[in-house]
């Protein structure tokens, strides 16, 4: 086959301006309108390109907002204050900053309701949503090992759960914001509990 038509048949390539721009539409349209009344066309007209385009990359507006949503949470990292207390205090911050805003409650919401139904997209929101976020705790854990801070092992997955569990009860569920004040409550609650597990051997 010839060049020209090889290249005709594996079509264009993506475009990662296209894509960042897809994304970023998709967010701001449902902090605006919300999960019902967001569009595929109007993700396409606030992004500039073509419906075809969206519909060649995603098959469907969950599709859509698990991607639009993974891109937002990549942004998290382990930031490092020198301990172990400021280090969580820093990085837990950065997930309620991200739960407070609009689009992320309008998304995990709807995500949350659509995945009881479709098993696959539940895959699909914790490959690309849970999962990377489960990976910090496992390196926050490690870097506190190399300071010395703890050692040995930990269940990473309960800690994963209750940082979740209870941000998410609060802020989604709730619907009460978390200020300085209630992070670092729940962050020291959070630690010492850690703490009296270690030393009565229950992790």
């Amino acid at each position: 086959m010839p060049a020209a038509s090889a290249a005709r048949t594996r079509g264009r390539p993506r475009s990662p301006e296209a894509d960042t721009a897809i994304l970023a539409a998709t967010r701001a349209l449902l902090a605006e309108r919300g999960w019902v009344d967001l569009t595929i066309a109007e993700v396409a007209s606030r992004a500039g390109v073509a419906k075809t385009t969206l519909y060649r990359r995603w098959p469907g507006k969950a599709d859509l907002v698990v991607d639009a949503m993974a891109e937002l949470f990549s942004h998290l990292e382990v930031v490092d204050r020198g301990s172990m207390v400021q280090d969580a205090l820093a990085t837990v911050g950065q997930y309620v900053e991200l739960l407070q805003l609009p689009e992320t409650q309008a998304a995990l919401l709807a995500l949350a309701s659509e995945a009881d139904r479709d098993p696959s997209l539940r895959a699909k929101v914790r490959g690309q949503v849970i999962d990377p976020q489960r990976r910090l705790v496992y390196e926050a854990w490690e870097r506190a090992c190399a300071r010395g801070e703890v050692d040995g092992e930990t269940d990473v997955d309960l800690v994963f759960d209750m940082i979740c569990g209870t941000l998410v009860h609060r802020i989604l569920i709730k619907g009460e914001p978390v200020d300085e004040g209630y992070l670092t409550r729940f962050v020291t609650v959070l630690l010492a509990g850690l703490a009296q597990l270690r030393i009565s051997g229950g992790v």
